[in-house]
């Protein structure tokens, strides 16, 4: 294991070879939701756009189903490593691994058994239906490579394998881009085929990973016979990963919500709140590469008690993670139009999606002191404070602010309620924070 970016290197210049990677994969994964949202789009199928933004969530809680695993098992991990606890950290990937292969064959089935349930609670009706129920299907039946991807790649850079993470996430991207077109339109499997080029992609992904774990880890293992963890890793890992998982869970809520309060204003709304929210994805995957890319540093100082270096760590994440929202906020405000119309050219969809984006993005700074203040809060292994921020943002103050600003301002109320949301759960972050007495680590 390379020590020498956790112990040695410079702050800035160990925070930025852990968290660049991390950007790229981002980045990557980025042009992929662009690519799918556009080739999507292309079908010029309104309903068949609104189906799928509709069951998107459901790929997000794919996603926070693997941080219970992925993070947990990461924070666990930086932590046991800064206390040179290599053996456990040892175990613990492997069990992180295992289980999270076997919760993605439990989730499968549950959902598939109750799909019709689900797909109505989603808010899916008689002209999206089909293309949501696709959709739906084939992404819950892929739901164990989903949930085991985000594992290896976040273990991996508790080692100092971020470019590896970053590898494997470029491939499963670059399949997934390839397999788009081919699979929508070739095929002619429409928002299945979207699904289904998802799921292939991440297959691609962790078979990558497993590969990088066999051959170049010396910490991590994916071995049935390193399953035996140490007494209380399991409540380690679940009190810091249900937290993470939550946050992404939120946010499918969200999704489910905001769509649920548009449904009345028409599909052509909640099909431009999609587009908006794909596109608001850029600025939100690039801070949080930055924001947990770092996170291993974090975590490692804090379990090697280096006070100087974890303030540091600290003071460098808050302060990049500003000056980035600040640029995309200025871009994406001013080019909100534009942007809109390179994936859909409808006027409405333009005009709704340009100003949904503007509401999204306008309080974007105090969504990355959030974000930061969560990625702390994990690698601490701060379990009420993680999860008081987790349920927040995208949940229950989401939810008090959409209720009340939808009663008096009507539709503009829906479309500001992430942005106010944003700026109170940044203040309770702050607070949280604050409370933390690094000078007493011991």
């Amino acid at each position: 294991m390379k020590n020498d970016i956790f112990e040695n290197m410079s702050v800035p210049k160990a925070y930025m070879t852990l968290a660049v990677p991390v950007v790229l994969s981002m980045m990557v994964s980025l042009v992929y939701n662009m690519v799918d949202t556009y080739f999507i789009a292309m079908t010029g199928n309104t309903d068949l756009v609104a189906g799928i933004s509709l069951t998107a969530p459901v790929f997000m809680l794919m996603i926070a189903f693997g941080d219970i695993w992925g993070l947990g098992g990461s924070s666990l991990i930086s932590r046991l490593l800064g206390e040179k606890k290599y053996e456990e950290a040892r175990k613990i990937s492997s069990f992180a691994f295992w289980a999270a292969i076997a919760f993605g064959v439990f989730v499968s089935v549950t959902m598939l058994l109750l799909r019709t349930q689900i797909l109505k609670v989603l808010g899916a009706d008689a002209a999206t239906w089909k293309y949501a129920g696709d959709y739906y299907t084939w992404i819950v039946i892929g739901a164990t490579s989903i949930i085991l991807g985000l594992v290896p790649s976040n273990i991996l850079r508790t080692e100092g394998l971020a470019g590896a993470a970053m590898v494997g996430s470029i491939l499963g991207s670059v399949v997934n881009i390839v397999l788009d077109p081919i699979c929508i339109f070739s095929l002619n499997l429409g928002a299945a085929g979207a699904a289904i080029a998802t799921v292939v992609g991440n297959v691609v992904a962790d078979a990558y990973y497993v590969y990088v774990i066999l051959k170049k880890s010396e910490r991590l293992s994916v071995s049935l016979s390193d399953l035996n963890i140490p007494k209380g890793a399991f409540t380690g890992i679940l009190t810091i990963g249900i937290p993470a998982s939550i946050t992404n869970i939120m946010q499918s809520c969200m999704m489910i919500i905001t769509n649920n309060y548009l449904l009345a204003y028409g599909n052509d709304k909640i099909a431009a709140m999609g587009i908006a929210l794909k596109v608001n994805t850029i600025s939100i995957l690039v801070l949080v590469g930055f924001a947990f890319g770092g996170q291993p540093l974090i975590g490692y100082c804090y379990g090697a008690k280096n006070r100087e270096r974890l303030t540091q760590a600290m003071r460098f994440a808050y302060t990049l993670e500003a000056s980035i929202s600040v640029a995309f906020t200025a871009v994406m405000i001013i080019f909100a139009p534009q942007i809109i119309r390179v994936f859909m050219d409808d006027p409405s969809i333009v005009e709704n999606g340009a100003l949904m984006l503007r509401c999204l993005q306008s309080s974007l700074i105090f969504m990355s002191v959030v974000m930061v203040s969560t990625c702390i809060c994990q690698s601490f292994g701060k379990a009420l404070g993680a999860f008081v921020l987790s349920i927040s943002r995208q949940g229950v103050v989401y939810v008090i602010v959409i209720i009340l600003l939808s009663g008096i301002f009507g539709y503009l109320g829906i479309l500001c309620s992430q942005a106010v949301a944003d700026v109170i759960t940044a203040v309770i972050a702050v607070i949280i924070v604050r409370r933390f007495d690094i000078g007493n680590m011991g």
